[in-house]
């Protein structure tokens, strides 16, 4: 399997042999990869894994779109101390989702098991790989007793050059209430307003995300209006409020980019979930940027009244990638924590 997070490396496990009888996809998957901390199911027909480690953390991916559904690692030590992690809705909306947008081609690229690995059940992890033209991705899931992990491998197998506009592994993470959402560990990073990248997992699309919204009730206190699209600001205060609604891209400047020395984004910040005091380390490797944004009072078409959310994680999208020939480019996002 490919390795690409900076984990001891596991040992490659022999797929079972499968049956000579005929079997449905999810049963021939789970004879070829299937193991202690690793089952295969299908959920509204979508071939979906479901990973264990030994203290009880799981997590859910659908396997055709590479989406991620459910993060639920123990974050209490009670015997029913696991929270879930991520907001999702039905239709693959939310969660984790990678994003890869390339000009000419679809971002729904139709994936498949490639590997699986496992050291006992405290280190599991599953490859998928899908093809898009001359491109070759795999997508390696990685879930550990205190973190998780996704890493992309993006790799260009044709003669031409080809550009990526936009990248992303973007996680929807789930609070308990409005007033109590919030980031930490963006101090003195310049961000400025600016639209997610298109994604079939989205919950606001760009458009829907860059509408300015209006202040009422009790969240109106301290509200200002998200400055214009390209107008850079500098963040300072040490945590970022996240009950009105933002779209941002965290990064240097591209102008700034080429300087011998520049600021570039934190490689790691925190979410902050007041109401259900925990806090989540969200870690950055490969991407130059970091995307956040929080719906503010659309999120009442989304959820129910003890539920908000956010979205956030690693990007490319001011600057597009460019994958010479024989080239190739990785990414990827750790969640970690130790609420326990």
């Amino acid at each position: 399997m490919a390795s690409l997070l900076p984990f001891s490396p596991l040992k490659t496990c022999t797929p079972k042999a499968s049956a000579s009888t005929s079997t449905s996809p999810v049963e021939s998957l789970d004879q070829k990869f299937g193991r202690k901390g690793i089952k295969f199911f299908e959920s509204n027909y979508i071939p979906s894994v479901e990973l264990t480690v030994r203290n009880g953390s799981s997590l859910k991916l659908e396997i055709p779109n590479a989406h991620i559904t459910s993060y639920k690692p123990k974050v209490y030590w009670k015997d029913d101390g696991y929270e879930e992690v991520l907001f999702s809705l039905d239709g693959s909306r939310g969660g984790i989702g990678l994003v890869i947008n390339q000009q000419n081609y679809s971002n729904e690229s139709e994936w498949s098991v490639k590997d699986v690995d496992s050291d006992s059940i405290d280190a599991l992890q599953v490859e998928l790989s899908c093809s898009r033209g001359s491109l070759d991705i795999n997508y390696v899931v990685s879930l550990y007793p205190l973190s998780m992990a996704t890493a992309v491998i993006v790799k260009n197998k044709g003669r031409k050059a080809v550009n990526l506009s936009s990248a992303a592994i973007l996680s929807h993470f789930k609070f308990k209430n409005r007033s109590g959402a919030g980031v930490q560990g963006l101090q003195g990073c310049t961000y400025c307003t600016h639209p997610p990248p298109p994604s079939p997992f989205e919950i606001l699309s760009p458009s829907e995300a860059m509408k300015v919204e209006e202040a009422a009730g009790l969240f109106s206190f301290g509200w200002e209006p998200e400055k214009k699209a390209g107008i850079w600001s500098v963040q300072d205060v040490p945590i970022t409020v996240l009950k009105h609604k933002v779209s941002r891209v965290y990064a240097a400047p591209p102008e700034e980019r080429s300087k011998p020395f520049h600021r570039s984004a934190p490689s790691k910040y925190e979410t902050i979930d007041q109401g259900r005091e925990l806090f989540f380390r969200v870690i950055r490797m490969g991407f130059e940027e970091i995307y956040l944004s929080s719906p503010g009072s659309y999120s009442d078409k989304y959820r129910n009244e003890n539920e908000y959310f956010i979205c956030t994680g690693p990007a490319s999208i001011l600057v597009p990638l460019t994958l010479n020939p024989g080239e190739e480019w990785r990414g990827a996002q750790v969640i970690e924590h130790d609420n326990l």
